[in-house]
C-alpha cells in the first residue's frame, strides 16, 4: 500500500521553499542571467558576489563564496545549476556547525529560559511551540509573563499556558518585570518543574530604560540560581535584514544570548541575513519559522535552508 501522507519534514520543506521565494528568486534569476551569457571570469564573479550580498549574506561571506565557486573555473563556461550548488553548499558549510537544537538539561531543576527580542519578532509563538513540545515530552512547563508593558503580552501567554497545560505566572499590566521573574521562579520550584520560561518586554535594543529592565530581570534570577537563566534565546525577525546583526550584538551584551530563533522567513527578499549572523556570530540557531502558526515554527536544518533559499530542490 502507497503512504501518500505527507511527513512533517516534506510538509515543513514546501513551506520553506514556498516562504524563501522572494530570497530565492533573487539569487537564482541572477545567476542564470549572469552564467547562461557568461563565461566565470573575475567580471561575473564580482557580480555573482552583489547579487548574493543584496541578499543580505553579508560582505565576507559574499566574497567568500564567489571565491569558491571561482577556484578552477576560470574562462570556463558554467551551468546557473552547477553555480547554484556550489553557492548552496558554501552557504552550508557556514550554517553546518550553527544548526543545533535547543537542549533542555535534565540535571537542571528548573531549567531557566530566558526569551527576549522586539515587539513583533514571533516570541510569543516561540515559547508556545517549545511550552507544547515540552509538554509533549512529559515535562512540567512554568510560563512567566514578564511582558508586563504589554496587557495583550500577558493575555497571549495565557492562552498558551491553557493550551500546552502549562502553569502562568503573571501580574498586572506594568508591574515589576524582574518581580514576575522572581515569582516565576518561586513557583517552578514549588511545582518541582522542569523548566520555567520567562517572557519579557519587546523591546528595541536602542530603548535604554528597557534594557536595563531586562538587565535587571537577569540579575534577579542569578540572585536566586547563579547559574540562572541557564539558556537566553533570542527571537528575530528576518525582515528586518541588517537590524538584525545590531539585534543580535545588543540583546548579547544585555542578556548573554546563548541561541537564536529566526521568524518571518517567508515575508523577506533578505533570508541570507541569517547566513551573515551566522558567520559573524556563530550563535546555535535552534528553530526557524516560515508563517503565524505553531507548525510553522520547526527545528533549523543547515542543507535545507542553504538548498531552499538559493531555489534548489530538495
Amino acid at each position: 500500500m502507497n503512504d501518500t501522507t505527507e511527513t512533517p519534514r516534506a510538509g515543513f520543506w514546501k513551506r520553506l521553499t514556498q516562504g524563501l521565494t522572494r530570497t530565492a528568486s533573487g539569487i537564482s534569476t541572477g545567476i542564470t542571467d549572469l552564467f547562461t551569457k557568461s563565461k566565470l571570469d573575475a567580471t561575473t564573479l564580482e557580480d555573482l558576489e552583489d547579487i548574493l550580498i543584496r541578499a543580505d549574506l553579508g560582505i565576507e561571506t559574499s566574497a567568500r563564496i564567489a571565491i569558491a565557486v571561482g577556484k578552477g573555473r576560470y574562462e570556463k563556461s558554467i551551468e546557473p545549476d552547477e553555480v547554484r550548488a556550489l553557492v548552496a553548499s558554501e552557504i552550508e558549510a557556514v550554517l553546518k556547525p550553527i544548526a543545533r537544537p535547543l537542549v533542555f538539561d535534565d540535571s537542571v531543576k528548573p531549567f531557566v529560559l530566558l526569551m527576549v527580542g522586539v515587539n513583533g519578532s514571533g516570541k510569543t509563538t516561540t515559547i508556545g511551540k517549545l511550552a507544547s513540545t515540552l509538554r509533549a515530552q512529559g515535562k512540567k512547563v512554568v510560563l512567566a509573563a514578564g511582558d508586563t508593558f504589554r496587557a495583550a503580552a500577558i493575555e497571549q501567554l495565557k492562552v498558551w499556558a491553557d493550551r500546552t497545560g502549562a502553569t502562568l505566572v503573571s501580574r498586572a499590566a506594568g508591574a515589576d518585570a524582574a518581580g514576575v521573574a522572581f515569582d516565576g521562579l518561586v513557583q517552578a520550584r514549588a511545582d518541582n518543574a522542569d523548566v520555567l520560561i520567562v517572557d519579557t518586554a519587546g523591546r528595541l535594543q536602542n530603548r535604554a530604560e528597557l534594557m536595563a529592565e531586562l538587565e535587571k530581570v537577569v540579575r534577579v534570577l542569578k540572585k536566586q540560581d547563579p547559574a540562572a537563566p541557564h539558556a537566553v534565546v533570542l527571537v528575530l525577525d528576518a525582515t528586518v535584514g541588517q537590524n538584525a546583526l545590531s539585534q543580535v550584538e545588543a540583546f548579547t551584551r544585555v542578556a548573554g544570548v546563548t541561541g537564536l530563533v529566526m521568524t518571518k522567513l517567508d515575508g523577506t527578499a533578505r533570508g541570507g541575513i541569517l547566513v551573515a549572523i551566522a558567520a559573524k556570530h556563530g550563535l546555535p540557531v535552534h528553530l526557524i519559522g516560515v508563517g503565524e502558526g505553531i507548525d510553522d515554527l520547526q527545528p533549523f536544518e543547515a542543507r535545507d535552508f542553504a538548498r531552499a533559499i538559493v531555489g534548489l530542490e530538495d
